[in-house]
């Protein structure tokens, strides 16, 4: 057996490897990575500095050469041979593993009407940097889907004095993750910056003029960048016979239907405790998964159950959610200095925190909230919609009590 091998060297599958280390697995690593770079992170991707795109690493090559992980980058998985326990890659050379991580991630969704190849994807390093290298003041961009990704990059683009029409075929932006009350300020603040939105309406065709509507007007354009959303990454999976759906199918301890696979980040999707499974896609949850896998596959026993967490940073305005607001049957608001905060109870319970305002403002009064959720302590009503209540006192206080 050649130790543990690792299919993906994004954020789960490059922290998995380290975690590994750290739980004291000394037999071979092997990470590897489809891109031709050393392991990175993509938020940042969407914040150049002079006009560059950023390249933040997840860690220098001397820190795999350090922990004894042997990195194979611009190759991917062409076959899993999960009976005989071996990966074959795509320059021909064949794996075989003592356990197996698939750490595949995700996919942009594709358009699919005609002249979709005109469209730019916007998840990897190389995908970013065509599209800055393609904008200017006075350039006009159009970018189909008003999810959590186009709007950041409205907002960016928008900063670099470039026109941008925001082209969603919901009625509302940001309407899947994000709070609607909070969706709704980010909307209005994009409009007063000059982002002009077509909802309600979908994409014919896209030529070297721009997008044709389902209503038949034309949004010009000098670039148009597509921003439908991911799929997860589960074709590897799939050819091998392992169970999928909407992810690679995992029991709680992160392990899928083929005996010493796991999988984790954003192509995995874990069971829950009251039946089916659920996928995030978010840094955090693909950092923690990875974590939980690593320890797992050096003969650990943890179960995944993270809260899920998210953020947002468009013009000055950050945006964090904790827990999954969409359970919630009621809403309490508080407002500060910084900007505002939604918690979210179900039956009294706390079960998730939202906040919007300057900067990371209100940060520390989220990652609060989220230790509240994750005490199963839950204040009044009374107290979570008064400023002058302090959440880290009433943190300190119930686990006195």
């Amino acid at each position: 057996m050649d130790g543990i091998v690792i299919i993906g060297a994004g954020e789960a599958g490059t922290r998995a490897a380290f975690a590994l280390r750290e739980a004291g697995y000394s037999r071979p690593v092997t990470l590897v990575g489809a891109e031709p770079h050393l392991p990175y992170e993509r938020p940042p991707l969407s914040k150049t500095v002079n006009d560059a795109v950023q390249m933040k690493l997840i860690c220098a090559a001397g820190a795999l050469e350090a922990a004894g992980i042997a990195y194979l980058k611009g190759l991917s998985a062409a076959e899993l041979d999960a009976g005989a326990g071996t990966v074959g890659l795509s320059d021909g050379r064949v794996l075989r593993y003592e356990k197996l991580l698939l750490a595949t991630g995700a996919r942009p969704r594709r358009l699919t009407c005609p002249g979709a190849a005109h469209a730019l994807d916007f998840r990897t390093h190389t995908e970013a940097e065509a599209i800055f290298s393609r904008v200017a003041p006075g350039r006009s961009v159009a970018i189909i889907g008003a999810g959590l990704i186009g709007m950041e990059l409205a907002a960016v683009l928008r900063g670099k004095d470039v026109a941008v029409n925001v082209i969603e075929a919901a009625p509302k932006p940001l309407g899947r993750a994000v709070p609607a009350r909070f969706a709704e300020k980010l909307h209005v603040r994009h409009v007063a910056e000059g982002v002009r939105f077509h909802l309600d309406r979908g994409v014919t065709a896209i030529d070297g003029d721009g997008v044709t509507l389902t209503d038949g007007s034309l949004v010009h354009a000098d670039l148009v960048v597509s921003a439908i959303g991911v799929v997860p990454d589960i074709a590897l999976a799939e050819a091998a016979g392992l169970a999928t759906g909407n992810g690679i199918l995992t029991d709680a301890y992160l392990r899928t239907s083929a005996p010493n696979v796991f999988a984790a980040g954003d192509c995995a999707a874990v069971a829950e405790p009251g039946g089916g499974h659920v996928r995030y896609e978010s840094w955090r949850n693909a950092r923690t998964q990875a974590e939980t896998a690593a320890r797992n596959m050096a003969g650990a026993a943890e179960t995944f159950g993270a809260l899920p967490w998210f953020w947002s940073d468009q013009y000055d305005l950050g945006l964090q959610v904790a827990g999954l607001p969409q359970s919630a049957h009621r809403t309490v608001q508080r407002f500060a200095a910084e900007g505002e905060l939604e918690f979210y109870l179900d039956d009294e319970r706390l079960v998730a925190a939202a906040g919007l305002g300057m900067g990371n403002g209100l940060a520390r009064d989220i990652k609060l909230a989220e230790m509240l959720i994750a005490a199963g302590i839950s204040p009044s009503p009374a107290e979570l919609a008064d400023p002058g209540v302090n959440l880290k006192m009433l943190l300190k206080s119930a686990r006195a009590a």
